[in-house]
């Protein structure tokens, strides 16, 4: 199968730049696996689709504010911290990569420094701080991770704060995420008590989102792709709801793909394991789901393993056709957009 394959034009005017008002308002297509029908909603509407029984599994990542510009010399570069591997020591990718050189110092604005002690792979590099409390700081001064797509002038101040709050779920808990789980932007606290008053079970799980989820795709054939690692946790208690759903024959709702990623690499032996793991799972057209039966997503990037996902579990053609549907709707399009509902 080719990455070609998964290509689609947008214009760029779709691509969603900042969130709505509020978090309900995005629209919603809902997709009928069945017969192949389109709707046209609102988020607002999804408690409508849901059913007694059903469980709504959230991812509860919380992204951490892992962009900050740091100097050598002179010279700034813009860093995403990507995670802490020890105490005091972080992996960071930087723009432009050729600035930072092995033994640099790097100032940051938040008032902290740092050494470059090593080139790792893909242009990252390892960061010695002199304080142990990076996290800390990033989060005084430190901004969204968001995407290059969304674009944003220098350090604004006023869409920091924004951004700081609307890149994030309502239900995030733990810290370790560099992007959001995307179809969760769109829950409020009264909507998930609306789903709850129907009967619905609402687990949450965790899948630190990290470069895996947005790792393009370079190679022609999808086969040939290598995913990298994301780390996740199902508790007991998630787990045995699940399994418990699935043995009842009710349907388990995975709010996003790194929900989806979760529950199908956490399931053997016919059942989903509870547990901290790690995943590698690369789901696209031919794979059989084993956990997940409704999915709710964003609409996403051309040739990602993201929209791959999607169509394995819609339907290559049926989601080509849902996507031109959604651009001839003027449908807002990636993190800060609207969102689909497939049954």
């Amino acid at each position: 199968m080719l990455t070609s394959d998964f290509d689609y034009s947008l214009p760029q005017e779709l691509i969603a730049q900042k969130p709505l008002p509020q978090r309900h308002q995005s629209k919603m297509m809902v997709l009928n696996r069945r017969n192949e029908e389109i709707i046209h909603s609102k988020f607002k509407a999804l408690p409508r689709f849901l059913k007694k029984g059903d469980v709504l599994v959230l991812n509860n990542t919380r992204v951490i504010p892992a962009k900050a510009w740091g100097k050598t010399g002179r010279k700034e570069m813009e860093f995403l911290f990507l995670k802490e591997s020890q105490e005091g020591l972080w992996e960071v990718l930087c723009r432009p990569a050729k600035r930072a050189k092995l033994g640099d110092i790097i100032s940051f604005s938040a008032g902290f420094e740092g050494k470059i002690i090593e080139f790792g792979r893909e242009g990252k590099r390892v960061i010695r701080f002199s304080s142990a409390d990076v996290l800390k700081k990033l989060k005084k001064a430190g901004f969204a991770p968001l995407p290059p797509y969304i674009k944003r002038k220098g350090k604004n101040e006023k869409l920091r704060a924004l951004d700081l709050e609307r890149y994030q779920t309502v239900f995030s808990k733990k810290e370790g995420a560099i992007a959001a789980p995307t179809a969760g932007l769109h829950f409020t606290t009264k909507i998930l008590e609306e789903i709850q008053s129907k009967g619905v079970e609402i687990v949450q799980i965790t899948l630190d989102v990290g470069l895996a989820t947005f790792q393009p795709v370079r190679i022609k054939r999808i086969e040939n792709h290598r995913m990298l690692e994301e780390n996740y946790f199902i508790s007991r208690k998630a787990a045995q709801i699940i399994n418990n759903a699935k043995k009842e024959d009710r349907s388990v709702v995975a709010v996003g793909t790194t929900s989806v990623r979760a529950l199908e690499s956490a399931y053997r032996d016919r059942k989903v394991r509870s547990g901290q793991a790690s995943t590698e799972l690369f789901i696209y057209p031919g794979y059989a789901f084993k956990v997940v039966d409704t999915l709710l997503t964003n609409f996403h990037l051309p040739k990602s393993t993201l929209l791959m996902l999607v169509a394995a579990f819609s339907g290559r053609d049926f989601i080509k056709k849902a996507y031109r549907k959604a651009i001839s709707e003027k449908y807002r399009f990636y993190s800060y957009g609207d969102c689909m509902l497939v049954l």
